[in-house]
């Protein structure tokens, strides 16, 4: 039995479909957009509207843009000769976060996922491997995330890339600083002992 009107009902399970939003949260989402005055619910709706009109690849990295190329691609500043390969979007905004990295991205959109049906095709390998060919690139830095997903689709580029001669490295795993080594798992503990470095 529904409890509100259908239109509430509708927009709860709007909200609902998206990642990581729960029933409850669904609703307080819900609740608080019918609570808007009708000039901010239109500006909301634009808002959702104008950004899905306007935002689209980068004819380049694939990262999102409101122009032919983005904001990196178009910095001179950046190192053209070392791509950054990352699953979505957000891996560049978290990358950018450490204001360590000065080379490029290449955005995947996604990583091969057989249990999701995701395959090499499915996402953007084939652009990556155009731009590795044409010969001005020097590194390509995986950044998957470290699972299986992630895994699987670092060591796959990585064997596609080999014919290039491209140097293709991994960001490393690790304890997390300030973490304690009584609650770091197996796997990661592995991965540390594996990737020390010299002090």
């Amino acid at each position: 039995m529904d409890y509100f009107p259908s239109a509430l009902e509708n927009l709860i399970d709007k909200f609902a479909t998206l990642p990581g939003i729960g029933r409850k949260t669904a609703q307080r989402l819900a609740f608080f957009m019918i609570s808007l005055s009708d000039e901010e619910a239109v500006k909301f709706a634009e808002a959702i509207t104008d950004a899905k009109n306007s935002v689209e690849c980068c004819v380049v990295c694939l990262n999102l843009t409101d122009n032919e190329t983005c904001v990196v691609c178009r910095d001179k500043r950046r190192n053209t000769k070392v791509v950054c390969v990352v699953p979505d979007p957000k891996g560049v905004l978290a990358i950018e976060r450490s204001h360590e990295y000065d080379g490029l991205y290449h955005v995947l959109h996604g990583v091969i996922s057989p249990i999701s049906n995701v395959g090499p095709d499915d996402i953007r390998i084939k652009e990556l491997v155009a731009r590795v060919s044409d010969g001005e690139i020097d590194e390509v830095i995986m950044a998957t995330n470290p699972d299986t997903e992630g895994e699987t689709t670092a060591r796959y580029i990585s064997r596609l890339l080999q014919p290039f001669g491209v140097k293709v490295t991994r960001l490393a795993y690790g304890i997390p600083v300030g973490g304690s080594l009584e609650f770091v798992d197996d796997a990661t503990l592995m991965r540390a002992i594996e990737g020390r470095m010299e002090m």
